[in-house]
């Protein structure tokens, strides 16, 4: 899906500063955005960040945080969210919280186990003729989310060791690929007219490997613990330091859950100063595993961390996991995946009595299925028979483990008295069976 993304700015004039002013009181950031797609329509909302930075003895640092978000799309997809976070409301105690609602008429399915689901760009290239092309959004289904999140993280003794838990409340609502919707508008001639043809999802869901019960969505509720080490000279962007994480994630069925599962996640992180103030390299390996249960497929592409630092936090695949690759590309019961990135903070100015400057960051993404979701090959071929389809089960399935899938690219960033980063990232998968190039705008590094 080709998009092409506007970021709308009031402002250009800026003088070059080499000192920066310390801040106090609450400031805050707006982002004005337009973004357009084939699929989805225009996008039109806004974003503000506020910051309590109260005496500024603290500062980059801030006492209170506030972020809001309100946008949609002309075919109905929207992002609706609300999070705070403060290491002072509750004493001695990091608290952050997220109310979100995101319905998504377009969401990324491409099965399971990486490349044990084969993916074929021919079947959604609208410029060619059909056969082989099916539907722009072969690879897509609906999928709405509500999402109540909390997070906590304390002190353990007073060296840098934290403890932390969590509690979130998810709805999912999957279903299939609303196509009406789609060509609402259009006329039946346009070659954007969308097609009504079963999607890989509903190829899924008839064959059994998604059941109906699982189709149908449901309630997440999960209880999180871990213990974390941070010696992070700053949250926003480090330049040196340590931030590592370990917990488990355990969803029970007395909750409201369709069956009881647990979750491991690891996740290692550490940055170095190679110019300071100016020039430094990070890098970020994690771990996840199902520890017990069957994981319902809508809740398999979840990326546990110990706080959401975004919108969302799912893969493996996308602007928060390996920049490039398809969205949800990478998915099974057990993921490992690794980023590097080089960070280059080029100019500092002063602008509209704020401090700001201007970096690059230039990265490799990385990650792979390390434990496989069981997929029936039989019911998938019985499938095929049923509907007497000349397709074969190798169209669909590749047998074997997963192997790595890689990614490269490079990223603009203009950051707001430390703390508030407008991101712009662009990737580019190494192989063809994860895309092609994937553009991506946002808020704050990747880790």
């Amino acid at each position: 899906m080709k998009k092409l993304c506007l970021l709308l700015f009031t402002g250009l004039l800026a003088s070059a500063v080499t000192a920066q002013e310390t801040k106090t009181g609450w400031n805050f950031g707006a982002l004005p955005a337009v973004t357009y797609s084939t699929d989805q329509g225009f996008q039109y909302g806004a974003l503000v960040n506020l910051f309590d930075y109260g005496d500024g003895l603290i500062y980059p640092d801030y006492y209170h945080r506030i972020y809001i978000e309100a946008s949609t799309f002309t075919k109905g997809s929207s992002i609706l969210r609300v999070m705070y976070d403060s290491d002072y409301l509750i004493k001695g105690i990091r608290y952050a919280v997220d109310l979100s609602y995101m319905p998504d008429f377009a969401y990324d399915f491409y099965g399971f186990n990486g490349f044990g689901s084969v993916y074929n760009s021919d079947w959604t290239d609208d410029e060619l003729n059909s056969p082989p092309y099916r539907s722009r959004l072969y690879y897509a289904m609906k999928r709405h989310l509500f999402r109540f999140k909390n997070d906590f993280i304390g002190n353990i003794g007073d060296n840098n060791w934290h403890w932390n838990a969590g509690l979130s409340i998810q709805q999912f609502r999957p279903d299939v690929l609303d196509v009406t919707k789609f060509n609402k508008g259009k006329d039946p001639e346009d070659p954007k007219y969308l097609p009504d043809v079963p999607t890989l999802f509903e190829y899924y869901t008839g064959a059994g490997i998604i059941s109906e019960e699982e189709a149908d969505g449901g309630w997440i509720t999960g209880i999180k613990g871990g213990i974390s080490y941070d010696t992070r000279d700053q949250r926003a962007c480090p330049m040196s330091g340590i931030w590592a994480e370990t917990g488990i994630e355990v969803v029970p069925e007395f909750l409201g859950a369709e069956s009881s599962f647990g979750k491991l996640y690891l996740t290692w992180r550490q940055y170095f100063t190679l110019k300071e103030d100016d020039l430094s390299f990070a890098y970020r390996l994690g771990y996840q595993q199902t520890l017990f249960g069957d994981v319902p497929f809508y809740y398999q592409g979840q990326i546990i961390v110990s706080e959401l630092r975004g919108a969302s936090s799912e893969g493996l695949g996308g602007s928060k996991t390996i920049r490039g690759l398809l969205r949800n590309r990478v998915i099974g019961d057990g993921i490992a995946y690794g980023n590097a990135e080089l960070r280059w903070k080029m100019v500092r100015f002063k602008f509209i009595n704020q401090n700001w400057y201007l970096g690059t960051n230039y990265f490799f993404d990385a990650g792979m299925v390390t434990d496989l979701i069981d997929v029936d090959r039989a019911a998938f071929q019985s499938f095929l028979n049923d509907i007497e389809t000349s397709e074969s089960i190798s169209d669909f399935l590749a047998d074997g483990k997963d192997k790595l899938h890689m990614a490269a690219g490079l990223g603009l960033k203009i950051a707001m008295n430390e703390n508030f980063i407008i991101s712009a990232d662009i990737g580019k998968a190494l192989k063809e069976q994860d895309g092609s190039m994937e553009f991506y705008i946002g808020l704050n590094y990747l880790f």
